[in-house]
């Protein structure tokens, strides 16, 4: 019996839990706990969680490329002609998080490291809420494709 589609889907859905559930901790969890604390405080664990996240982040990202156009690319469930939509909203909601998150990577977050290092708190605070932003958005698309990528097929979409 021939177990790599199950096993691949299991690490696209890990992969895909890891991201999104490290955002949905960080953002409805450890960011109300820090609000209490002073800005420099508060940037201050900012600047030690976000690397260690954004390595599972990155992880995360190449599993599921390759996982998922891994499985559309050997003709699994109709393959890139035929698969059901379900796979190409996720497929596009998947790609624009990955844009959004490499653009967070490159852009808000080297400047916020940036203005930590020159102490300027304002700045990197300001940084932080552009970071927050585009996280906001990535968690509702996150937790939205993993909805939609476990009820697709059930409701024949």
């Amino acid at each position: 019996m021939d177990y790599t589609y199950g096993l691949t889907m299991g690490l696209h859905t890990l992969a895909a839990v890891i991201w999104v559930g490290g955002m949905f901790f960080a953002h409805v969890i450890l960011r109300p706990v820090l609000n209490d604390l002073e800005a420099a405080q508060r940037l201050a664990v900012w600047r030690e969680v976000f690397p260690r996240f954004f390595v599972w982040v990155w992880l995360s990202v190449v599993t599921l490329l390759a996982t998922g156009y891994g499985v559309l690319l050997v003709g699994y469930r109709g393959g890139f002609a035929g698969g059901p939509t379900h796979v190409d909203i996720m497929q596009l909601s998947g790609l624009v998080m990955m844009g959004l998150y490499t653009q967070l990577y490159f852009g808000p977050w080297q400047g916020f490291k940036r203005a930590l290092a020159s102490d300027d708190l304002a700045k990197a605070a300001s940084y932080q809420v552009r970071m927050r932003h585009i996280v906001t958005i990535n968690l509702i698309l996150g937790l939205v494709t993993i909805f939609l990528g476990t009820v697709g097929s059930l409701l024949g979409t």
